[in-house]
């Protein structure tokens, strides 16, 4: 072979090579499908796509998580462990209460009225994430951080003074879950679930005298346009949201895909975990609800709370024996560590 052959033949070897190189990188790379069902213009979706953002970044690119907000992918919340399970989309958004069907243990980890005081969040905050992580991998699914939901005053928003367990007798309530209504009819209060996206109707129409709602951002839904008063009555028992991952996806990821996901997914827990105790904001959201209208009255009792924690501890109890021993397992764990604070 002449040089001339010769140096053609080692430029196509090299050229070749390089090509090989160049495709066997390009099929290392990797897209995950997302689904999140909360709509793009909640704080909670920000934050996603910060998560996605970082993995793409920490993983020098090799990693792309592809977002989908507000249900785009056409997904029901109650068959999301069934889906992830199966590989039909490989990351979701996870939220423990909305598995009752498939996994009531779930709905068993946290409760409202399970802290009386915000800083008590942070101090279990791992225990239930850990209990989580437990309820999920029974699913194949590994939890690679999340968000730490803010958490927010609760109160009494009604349409005439109420800021007593007294005062509530023959009001109708508006509540958010099953366990919240079984917990003021052990107080003897009428509750019923009603959708947010009702609420303002039914306390419009009188079908409920008062809601029980997040004062913090209640401004959001307009209630001071059907309710008048308020009063606080304890600090949200905020379920933290997921990052859940299948199990199948996790495995098709290299070395540094796989601690990209996960160092992103913990600088968002860590970020929104430092934030989710705020009384500044507490205290101006409250500013800004007085300036609305809302005569702010006097805080539910010591004693009246104290009772309201009773009732809401024997129907979580109830709900978690329901569930069956994982759920007696999940409520044993949480509330011991509660009571030992």
């Amino acid at each position: 072979m002449n040089n001339s052959k010769r140096k053609k033949f080692t430029l196509s070897i090299s050229t070749l090579l390089s090509l090989t190189f160049i495709g066997g990188a390009q099929a290392d790379n990797i897209s995950l499908k997302f689904h999140s069902g909360l709509s793009q213009s909640r704080p909670e979706a920000e934050q996603i796509d910060k998560f996605a953002s970082l993995v793409s970044e920490k993983s020098g690119g090799e990693l792309e998580i592809e977002v989908y907000h507000a249900g785009a992918l056409g997904l029901k919340e109650a068959d999301m462990l069934r889906i992830l399970q199966q590989g039909m989309v490989d990351m979701a958004l996870l939220y423990g209460e909305y598995y009752t069907r498939d996994a009531p243990s779930l709905a068993s980890v946290y409760a409202q009225g399970a802290i009386t005081e915000s800083s008590q969040h942070d101090e279990i905050l791992d225990v239930i994430r850990e209990l989580y992580e437990d309820g999920f991998s029974n699913w194949n699914i590994q939890i690679v951080g999340g968000v730490v939901a803010p958490i927010f005053d609760v109160g009494l928003h009604c349409k005439e003074p109420v800021h007593s367990l007294a005062d509530l007798q023959g009001k109708k309530v508006r509540v958010w879950s099953r366990h919240l209504v079984d917990t003021f009819e052990l107080l003897d209060v009428s509750a019923q679930v009603i959708p947010q996206n009702d609420m303002y109707m039914a306390l419009q129409t009188g079908v409920v005298d008062c809601a029980y709602y997040l004062s913090t951002v209640a401004p959001t839904v307009s209630l001071q346009e059907v309710t008048k008063y308020e009063s606080y009555l304890h600090p949200w028992a905020a379920s933290p949201w997921l990052f859940g991952i299948s199990e199948r996806a996790l495995s098709r990821l290299n070395n540094n895909q796989r601690q990209a996901l996960e160092e992103a997914g913990e600088e968002i827990w860590n970020e929104t975990r430092a934030t989710a105790v705020d009384p500044e904001r507490e205290a101006q959201a409250r500013q800004v609800r007085e300036e609305l209208g809302i005569v702010m009255l006097p805080d539910f009792s010591d004693d009246d709370v104290e009772t309201f924690v009773g009732a809401a501890w024997q129907a979580w109890k109830t709900m978690a024996e329901n569930a069956g021993e994982d759920g007696t397992r999940y409520y044993n764990t949480v509330t011991q560590v509660i009571s030992e604070e």
